[in-house]
């Protein structure tokens, strides 16, 4: 079965961490993770954008009742109605979690992650104990394979 790899972060960040998630999204894409992420714009759409640029496998975990609102990068939109309380949806289907940047969202989802026992990589996001801090996209997805290597 293929390992499943969360990014989670805002929809409005800046344009440096937006560069950081398309590659993100290449990375995971490379090493043959599905890519789950929360189907909307900003670094939802930046991380879907760079696996499908890599052929990768994307699937959005949307709020709303309707997929026509995922992103254009989204091969799996999975409509769920909840608002937020998609995100314990996003942190449950992953076998590890990567936050770029974000806000109350991504807290949220960092908090589920980690109560979870999930592993939680952090590029640029909160400062929280737990999160294992990494400067960038190949530094995150490196330990990530190196966690997600261990029984």
């Amino acid at each position: 079965m293929k390992k499943v790899i969360s990014v989670i972060g805002g929809r409005r960040v800046e344009k440096k961490l937006l560069v950081e998630a398309e590659r993100l999204g290449r990375l995971i894409a490379r090493m043959g993770f599905v890519l789950v992420c929360g189907g909307l714009g900003g670094v939802m759409e930046a991380v879907s954008k760079g696996a499908k640029a890599e052929r990768g496998t994307t699937v959005g975990i949307l709020p709303q009742d309707h997929k026509r609102d995922a992103n254009d990068y989204i091969d799996i939109p999975v409509v769920t109605g909840l608002g937020i309380g998609r995100n314990v949806i996003i942190v449950r289907t992953a076998d590890a979690v990567i936050a770029v940047g974000g806000e109350y969202g991504t807290l949220s989802e960092i908090a589920f992650a980690l109560q979870m026992g999930k592993p939680v990589v952090g590029i640029d996001t909160w400062d929280i104990k737990g999160i294992i801090a990494v400067k960038n996209a190949e530094e995150a997805v490196e330990k990530v394979v190196g966690m997600l290597d261990k029984p």
